[in-house]
């Protein structure tokens, strides 16, 4: 069975032409109830892992039995998903923008729509640094996709100890973390108080964000912090660690959970 998230492409290179396997990205048009919300530009596969995570991150539904109904069809243009949620449930606000692989705020409409809510995490997780030092390998290990088309990020939840749990991949960085957490929601884990997320690229604001929701304490990262996502970090009682490398890392935020 073909992988939808990888396609072909005619490559032409010093030694000839060949083809290549290059990350899908295409458009996922998400309703409620038949009401447009958003598009989401992502890599096909786990899409109901990442209607989930993302409807738990805007703080539209608290848990996963607040989606009552998941219904996906294919057209011309892409894929359409139309959820249906539980009363309960917030009522979806006006974010019909386009939400790019690149960007998770993108389609915020206001200052105030950027703010985190959330509650302060508080566990008594400890990682010893050499557990941290050696994850990025890990996480290499386990993204097929970015193997063949070097063209995806991922997001990767870990014990403690430093065992993988679950990896999610997508051209978006803040994709591949809502279908990790929508993964989480739906198997009953969150909060995640007794796990590490590792992340491939770099960390800024809608990554810590979604970290909150999902009450995780340790947010790594292969890449820098930009300085929103450490001021977040920092208030929401999350261990920010970067430039995590066999050879040593970065941390920025609460350093007592990270053990010598």
């Amino acid at each position: 069975m073909p992988d939808p998230g990888l396609v072909a492409a005619r490559v032409v290179t010093a030694d000839g032409a060949r083809d290549d396997a290059v990350a899908v990205e295409a458009p996922l048009e998400l309703r409620a109830a038949g009401k447009p919300l958003t598009v989401l530009m992502r890599t096909p596969g786990h899409d109901e892992e990442l209607v989930t995570g993302f409807l738990f991150n805007e703080g539209i539904i608290a848990d996963a039995d607040a989606l009552l109904a998941f219904e996906s069809t294919e057209n011309e243009r892409g894929t359409v998903v139309d959820v249906r949620l539980a009363p309960a449930a917030r009522a979806p606000g006006d974010r019909l923008f386009l939400s790019n692989s690149s960007c998770g705020v993108c389609g915020k409409q206001s200052l105030e729509s950027v703010e985190v809510c959330g509650d302060v995490v508080r566990s008594a997780l400890t990682v010893p640094r050499g557990v941290l030092t050696a994850l990025p390998a890990r996480l290499k290990e386990a993204q097929p996709l970015f193997a063949r088309t070097g063209g995806v990020h991922a997001s990767g939840l870990f014990t403690a100890a430093g065992e993988l749990v679950a990896v999610r991949e997508d051209v978006g960085r803040h994709n591949a973390l809502d279908k990790l957490i929508g993964w989480a929601l739906i198997e009953g884990r969150v909060p995640l108080s007794e796990h590490v997320l590792l992340v491939s690229g770099r960390v800024s604001y809608e990554l810590v964000q979604k970290a909150v929701a999902a009450g995780l304490p340790v947010l790594a990262a292969v890449g820098a912090p930009s300085s929103l996502a450490v001021e977040i970090a920092e208030r929401f009682g999350i261990t920010l660690v970067g430039f995590v490398r066999d050879t040593g890392l970065n941390v920025y935020t609460h350093p007592a959970r990270v053990a010598t």
